[in-house]
């Protein structure tokens, strides 16, 4: 299946500007980073959360911690994504016993992958409490999951896809909407 691009919805400079208002949604919301970390779900989840820890240190002062997690063997659908799946290393160096984890994405669509995530960051230890970030909200629940913080909701018909491009793994930053062909 092909995919036709359709639109741009977000460029460098406005990926950016939403990321700096995460940045104070979360700032706003924890009061304090003493015991917040930022987990994001590889790939670009955690690119993602990279960027907003140099926004809060930037507002703040203190960059919180920041994780990637590899969710794939959590995956329900493991098995119609590949034969063989990569399997990436989850890089969390730090307790996440009794923390406030802000789970990073770039995209939230179905809830599937965020589901994925809570079960995995549980093998982990048992935080005090998970939000929720992602770039790009677009809608079609099929879980009751929904963002503490949102870069930009865009909604979006079902033969869409969004897709976020980051300079760290795509050469350039945008998040472009994609039609099935």
């Amino acid at each position: 299946m092909a995919l036709k691009e359709k639109s741009k919805i977000l460029d460098e400079g406005s990926i950016d500007k939403a990321l700096k208002r995460m940045a104070h949604e979360i700032l706003e919301h924890t009061k304090t980073t003493d015991d917040t970390v930022l987990v994001g779900i590889k790939n670009r989840g955690a690119y993602i959360a990279e960027r907003l820890a140099d926004h809060i240190r930037a507002i703040s002062g203190h960059r919180p911690p920041v994780g990637a997690l590899d969710i794939t063997l959590y995956r329900d659908d493991l098995t119609q994504v590949s034969e063989q799946p990569v399997v990436h290393a989850t890089e969390i160096t730090f307790d996440i016993e009794n923390k406030r984890i802000v789970l990073v994405d770039d995209v939230l669509f179905t809830g599937r992958t965020i589901r994925c995530a809570l079960d995995a960051l549980i093998d982990f230890g048992r935080p005090r409490q998970i939000q929720l970030a992602v770039l790009v909200d677009r809608g079609h629940r099929e879980l009751p999951i929904r963002a503490d913080y949102v870069g930009k909701n865009v909604p979006t018909a079902i033969k869409e896809s969004v897709e976020v491009r980051l300079s760290e793994s795509d050469g350039k930053d945008e998040v472009v909407i994609c039609e099935k062909t």
